[in-house]
């Protein structure tokens, strides 16, 4: 903070330097959970879907394709012989 108790001007080196200052300095939650839950707000567009949702998706989806893969190779060998 500059001389006087008032805020340094809004996008000068002491305004960002603050801010950091700040984040990092108070919270209950802090670390990695205070950061992540700026994007699970209530007031964010789109599709709410938790990290497990997706994760389960993605592994999903690769073992899918990976069945398919096997699928194709068993197909190919029979049609061969």
């Amino acid at each position: 903070m500059a001389l006087g108790g008032t805020a340094p001007p809004r996008g000068s080196a002491a305004a960002a330097a603050s801010m950091r200052r700040r984040r990092t300095s108070g919270g209950a939650s802090g670390g990695a959970a205070g950061t992540m839950l700026q994007f699970y707000t209530d007031d964010a567009p789109g599709l709410k879907i938790s990290p497990n949702v997706v994760l389960m998706m993605s592994i999903g989806f690769i073992a899918f394709v990976a069945i398919l893969h096997v699928v194709g190779k068993l197909y190919f060998f029979r049609t061969e012989a």
